[in-house]
């Protein structure tokens, strides 16, 4: 797997994560969407940590630095 999140874009993705949870545990999203949110803030947060994103594949985003 060739990393393709860069550093900014990892930020962004903890960022929601951390508002997903925020809105789980708060009762905001509650019941299925609640889950349905807690599931896409895991996948960010896994994505985040392994710099691989699959959905960036088909469309040809990097958001990773170039090695020189």
């Amino acid at each position: 797997m060739k990393k393709n999140v860069g550093s900014t874009d990892k930020v962004i993705r903890i960022i929601l994560a951390v508002i997903g949870v925020v809105l789980f545990l708060t009762n905001v999203a509650s019941g299925t969407l609640g889950y349905i949110v807690l599931a896409i803030s895991a996948i960010l947060v896994i994505t985040s940590i392994i710099s691989f994103c699959p959905i960036y594949i088909p469309f040809g985003i990097n958001t990773a630095k170039k090695k020189s």
